[in-house]
């Protein structure tokens, strides 16, 4: 009798544990909407192209309206964060570590890259065959910030032994970096795996023609970050609905196709704010550690 009145208590236990939780999301500060910005779609126009369908699916998972709030960059994103205009960012991962250190923005799912990595290539003419042979020589990158293109080859140079001030001399040519190399203006092109292989491919030209040298470890995800000044209950909602609910969210991304190339059998994970560090590494490398401060 005694231990079937210990079960009957327990099960209520946990009932009540079950209903707590629930009352606790409905008395937190829950917004009437939330406000999604993502920093690589700039306006409004592009946000509805390539992630509508996704505003739509996770507007059904967290049962909450979600309209679009447009950021040119991810400094913008910062700075509405920082006023309270937006409440969720999906940033990359050079992005995130910037807007963390700048607004406290709390992690919370991580959507995975399979195969995201950065490589260095050269001409196959050129006799260069390692990381160490590029003392001295110049290497095309994107931009300042690029995750693969500037900091995952930064770090990956780092690796090898060059110190990123003094060894080599980057050059930020945007997406001119591969006609450079091949019009022989520079000795060296940063990429990531999917650039280069598509880039080859556009250009009808074979990996003897132009070999990666060097191909770095993953690189971190893009991540969703939370405004800091949402309820933390209501942050743990999101976390756990995304976490449960990807079935119904990843397949949204892959309707155009530049988030198909992206996120192909990509997941949605748990947030790991140290799986960033070695983007911090290499802002700190390069001189530019006051981004991250």
């Amino acid at each position: 009798m005694k231990r079937r009145y210990f079960i009957q208590y327990s099960l209520l236990f946990v009932g009540g544990c079950a209903s707590a939780t629930q009352t606790d999301l409905s008395r937190s500060a829950k917004p009437e909407k939330l406000r999604l910005a993502i920093t690589d779609a700039h306006g409004m126009e592009e946000l509805k192209r390539h992630y509508d369908p996704f505003r739509r699916a996770l507007s059904e998972v967290l049962e909450l309206p979600i309209e679009f709030y447009p950021v040119e960059n991810f400094t913008a994103a910062g700075s509405a964060l920082h006023l309270n205009l937006v409440d969720l960012v999906l940033a990359g991962p050079s992005e995130y570590v910037v807007v963390h250190a700048r607004t406290n923005a709390v992690p919370v799912v991580e959507l995975t890259r399979p195969g995201y990595r950065t490589q260095i290539v050269v001409r196959g003419d050129s006799g260069i065959k390692s990381l160490e042979q590029l003392n001295g020589k110049t290497i095309a990158m994107r931009e300042v910030g690029s995750t693969s293109a500037h900091l995952g080859s930064t770090k990956l140079l780092m690796d090898a032994g060059l110190n990123p001030q003094v060894d080599y001399t980057p050059v930020m040519l945007g997406k001119e970096g591969f006609n450079a190399l091949k019009n022989g203006k520079v000795d060296a092109w940063s990429a990531s795996t999917f650039t280069y292989k598509r880039t080859l491919e556009q250009e009808g030209l074979s990996e003897a023609e132009f070999p990666a040298i060097a191909t770095g470890p993953l690189l971190p995800n893009d991540i969703f970050v939370a405004n800091s000044k949402l309820d933390p209950t209501l942050i743990e909602h999101m976390r756990s609905q995304m976490l449960e609910h990807q079935d119904k969210l990843m397949p949204t991304l892959l309707v155009t196709p530049n988030l198909a190339s992206r996120f192909q059998n990509s997941k949605i994970i748990p947030a790991n704010d140290d799986r960033y560090n070695m983007i911090r590494e290499a802002y700190k490398a390069t001189g530019q550690g006051d981004f991250i401060q």
